[in-house]
This record gives C-alpha cells, sequence and structure tokens, in this order.
C-alpha cells in the first residue's frame, strides 16, 4: 500500500509517498480503508522534527475516515463499518495518510451519515482536543470563556462546544473572520482585550502568557501544546490539553455533527500522491477548516 511519509525531517518537500507493508489487526484493533484523512499542523511538526525519530519512517496523519476492512478478535466492529478514528501518536511508521491504517477498536466511532467522508475526516483530532480542553477548564453555564484562535479548527470547535454548554463565549480571531466567529456562537472580540475580563481562557492561537493576562484572578488558562502552558499566576489555573483517543467520546461528537450543531470545515483536497503540496498548502497559512488528503 502507499503513505505518505517522512525519513528525513524538513519542510513540505520532505514528505515522501512510498510503498509500505499492509498493516494487520491484532486483538482489540480494526483495519480501515482510508476514503480521507485530515492534514493538520501536528503532522507539520512531526515532519520537522520537533518530536523526534531522527533516523526512523515516520507516518503522517491523525484523523481518518473510512470503511473497516479487517478485524482482530474481541471486537464490536465488522467489515464495511464507515467509522472515523483517531491514530493517536508522534512517532509511528504508518499514519493515517495511506491506504489502509490500523487503529484500536475503542479509538473508533461510526462515521457521520449527514457529510461525506472528506468532511467527516476533519472531526476526530480537532473536535476531541476541543471537547478535552474545554472538560479541563470545568467552566458552568454561564461562565465568561475567550477562545483564541475562534476561527481555527480546534477554536471553532470550542466556540460551539462551549456555547452549547451555557458559557458566554467571545471569539479572538482577525476582523476577516469576525462573521464567521458569530455563526459558531461566539461574540467577536473587539480588538484585543485589555485586562482580565474573562473566567477562562483557551488559547487554540498559542499565545501563551499574552493570553494568561485575559483571564482574570483565580481563573483558569488551558493550551493546546501539551506541557507548553505558562507558568501559574494570580491564582490563574493553567493547564495544557494532550488529546487522547476516546472513540465512546467521538461518538458523542458524530452525534453532534448529525444534530446540525457542529461545522465542518474543508479547506481543499488533495491526492495522497500530492502530500507535499497538501503540507506546502498549510505551510502558507492563512487556512480555513483543514485540507485533506484522498487516496
Amino acid at each position: 500500500m502507499r503513505a505518505a511519509v517522512v525519513r528525513s525531517f524538513g519542510g513540505p518537500e520532505s514528505v515522501e509517498v512510498v510503498e509500505s507493508e499492509l498493516p494487520e489487526p491484532a486483538a482489540r484493533q480494526v483495519r480501515i480503508k482510508v476514503a480521507a484523512a485530515a492534514v493538520n499542523p501536528v503532522d507539520a511538526g512531526v515532519r520537522a522534527g520537533a518530536f523526534g525519530g531522527a533516523g526512523k519512517q515516520i507516518g503522517l496523519g491523525w484523523d481518518v475516515a473510512g470503511t473497516v476492512d479487517a478485524t482482530g478478535v474481541a471486537t464490536a466492529w465488522s467489515p464495511g463499518d464507515r467509522v472515523v478514528a483517531l491514530d493517536h501518536g508522534m512517532v509511528k511508521a504508518v499514519g493515517t495518510h495511506a491506504e489502509y491504517v490500523v487503529v484500536d477498536a475503542d479509538a473508533v466511532a461510526t462515521a457521520p451519515t449527514t457529510v461525506d467522508a472528506v468532511h467527516a475526516a476533519t472531526l476526530p483530532l480537532n473536535a476531541l482536543t476541543a471537547a478535552q480542553a474545554l472538560d479541563l477548564l470545568e467552566l458552568e453555564e454561564g461562565r465568561s470563556l475567550l477562545v483564541t484562535g475562534a476561527a481555527g479548527a480546534v477554536g471553532g470547535f470550542a466556540v460551539q462546544l462551549a456555547a452549547r454548554r451555557g458559557v458566554a463565549v467571545t471569539g479572538l480571531a482577525r476582523a476577516a473572520d469576525e462573521d464567521l466567529v458569530r455563526s459558531l456562537g461566539a461574540t467577536p472580540a473587539a480588538g484585543e482585550p485589555s485586562g482580565g475580563d474573562f473566567d477562562a481562557v483557551l488559547d487554540a492561537a498559542v499565545l501563551g502568557e499574552r493570553a494568561l493576562r485575559w483571564v482574570r484572578d483565580g481563573g483558569a488558562y488551558v493550551g493546546v501544546i501539551p506541557q507548553a502552558q505558562p507558568a501559574p499566576a494570580r491564582g490563574v489555573r493553567t493547564s495544557a490539553v494532550e488529546v487522547a483517543a476516546d472513540g465512546a467520546r467521538l461518538a458523542e461528537l458524530v452525534r453532534l455533527v448529525d444534530e446540525g450543531a457542529l461545522t465542518l470545515r474543508v479547506a481543499g483536497t488533495y491526492a495522497l500522491d500530492d502530500a507535499a503540496e497538501a503540507h506546502a498548502r498549510l505551510a502558507g497559512g492563512g487556512v480555513r477548516g483543514r485540507i485533506v488528503l484522498v487516496p
């Protein structure tokens, strides 16, 4: 089978599409025939060597939408099931940017019925990150939340999920994205906040110390890069989400997609053989929604 990998770290040109051995599912695993797989900033980090693995073949891709092709023993899935899943892991020989991928059965959920595979592939990593980040904030109904990067993939899901919980959400984004932020359920920030006006900040734009200043004394801050949150200050509790595969939680998010409560955004599609071009577009910035590879 074909798979997009890196064998030496670098820019988009370091992404290669190679022939790789077809993976076999072990007990409590499934093999998915990939229909679509999103390209995320974490893939750019892996490609550039931010997570190690020098000298190895490293597969790219965390999100997948497709069809169960084979199963190991002790799984509830069957060949032909349409699914989505998160294939968690920084350094792995093959990721979801491939024709087939093996994942743990408990990382899998039935695919949305209201969208195609290309859109479904934008859900797992970013929506799970947003949901698990909100869990860390422990915000009650009526509390105030600032989401930085509110027009981005994680930020957009965070806005919609927080608004559903009755949280008063303000979204920080570019002026050109104000209508989008408003449509997702947030009040666009009127310029950069001036002080500690919010009970919590979900820092999807990775602003760090700058965003911490916008949390009231005794509030909460959560970042999206593991172990890279700013130090606590003024009684503000700081943490960072480290996304975990969770098929049951992913199934809840799928339900919200099918109810029309979560918006899936695709910035463009590329063939798997053009994975390097997809990485170049991501590196160019200004992408709204996710770029998706189609084998």
